[in-house]
């Protein structure tokens, strides 16, 4: 299989270029164009931040993406689908105000916020898919109606898939609420009791009741829990982890299958920013200090390769000495590798979402980088 073409910019400006002209000209050189956009749809999937969260793209890249859309002769919308856990995106009108406190309204960004799965997270397309864990996909309607697909991608941290990038963003993203159980339900955490002090940050944020307390500790209910990994990222002991490394490997696989769903058979394009690269993913309703630098910005046809080179060009950085990835390397002493994501999140691992995209065709692993 022929390498395929990641083609990268730095955020260094110049007095005659500015970031979002940059966007525009790594759009442009990564092939745009060839796309035929006259008089299609074209969803944008983006996430629009939690309420709180300050890491989320900022609404004027995604301008520079709709605009383009329409000098080509597109019709762009932004779209995202409803969480599965407790927040601000939970439905589609707490979603749409959350996107337009967040900045992404029709005036600063230059078209219209659909949410993909309608108002309660049930309204979905069931899309075969020739996987090995999922042969119908359920997404969003919204985002299969349309006739093109451009992922837009704030790349970071993640508690459970390791880090959030292209596939993490159209996979999980686009299901609806039924899809993202199913891709979670095989994942469902336990509390190390001796670690556990009974604080209630796991109850306060689950959606389904799981989290049960009892003589001042809490534990997991499997039978209510549906796995969305919430809990996890805000226990502030670290004393809820997933079960098995097989099950984050499997929530891989799904989101990988799940991309392949939502790509087949149209046009897709995708872009990732790495920049304020948190811990944890937007969905969070707050944002921890960055674990490395700002790297770049990235562009593609192939959301796989776009994903492999991002990781590595985040794992070249050095880490920030006051985020988790930098206390977490002080404490790991002689035990520090090199893959700041595992780093950051050691219970979780990336590496099995390429490789099962890679085997069931979505794309490569191995990328020529183009740097523009």
């Amino acid at each position: 299989m022929e390498n395929s073409k990641v083609y990268y910019t730095s955020f260094k400006t110049s007095g005659s270029e500015n970031l979002l002209q940059k966007l525009h000209r790594l759009m442009k050189t990564a092939g745009f164009e060839t796309i035929d956009f006259k008089n299609k749809y074209a969803a944008i999937k983006m996430h629009f931040g939690e309420y709180g969260n300050l890491a989320f793209l900022r609404p004027n890249y995604a301008k520079v993406v709709a605009d383009y859309v329409k000098e080509l002769g597109g019709k762009p919308f932004l779209t995202d689908c409803n969480t599965l856990y407790v927040g601000s995106r939970k439905n589609a009108l707490d979603h749409l105000e959350t996107a337009y406190v967040n900045g992404f309204s029709p005036l600063q960004t230059g078209c219209h916020v659909i949410i993909g799965d309608g108002l309660k997270g049930t309204d979905e397309a069931l899309v075969p898919v020739d996987g090995e864990y999922v042969t119908l996909a359920k997404i969003g309607r919204a985002v299969m109606d349309a006739d093109i697909l451009i992922s837009l991608t704030h790349f970071k941290g993640h508690e459970e898939a390791g880090f959030g990038g292209a596939l993490k963003n159209i996979g999980m993203g686009c299901g609806s609420r039924a899809g993202k159980m199913e891709q979670h339900c095989d994942g469902k955490p336990s509390v190390k009791e001796n670690l556990c002090v009974g604080c209630g940050s796991c109850g306060k944020i689950c959606a389904h009741e799981a989290p049960v307390m009892k003589d001042g500790k809490v534990s997991i209910d499997h039978a209510h829990c549906v796995g969305c990994g919430r809990c996890i990222a805000v226990c502030p002991k670290h004393a809820i982890v997933a079960d098995h490394n097989d099950s984050i490997q499997l929530l891989n696989y799904k989101i990988a299958e799940y991309s392949l769903a939502v790509c087949q058979n149209r046009p897709a394009f995708h872009i990732s920013l790495i920049c304020d690269v948190s811990p944890n993913c937007d969905c969070h309703a707050e944002n921890d200090i960055p674990i490395i630098p700002d790297v770049g910005m990235l562009a593609s046809f192939d959301p796989v390769a776009l994903d492999q080179a991002c990781a590595d060009l985040c794992n070249k950085m050095p880490a920030i000495p006051e985020s988790v990835l930098g206390e977490n390397i002080r404490n790991a002493g002689e035990h520090t590798h090199g893959d700041h994501f595992h780093m950051t999140h050691p219970d979780t691992e990336w590496q099995s979402c390429i490789a099962h995209a890679v085997k069931i065709g979505l794309g490569n692993n191995e990328y020529e980088l183009i740097t523009i």
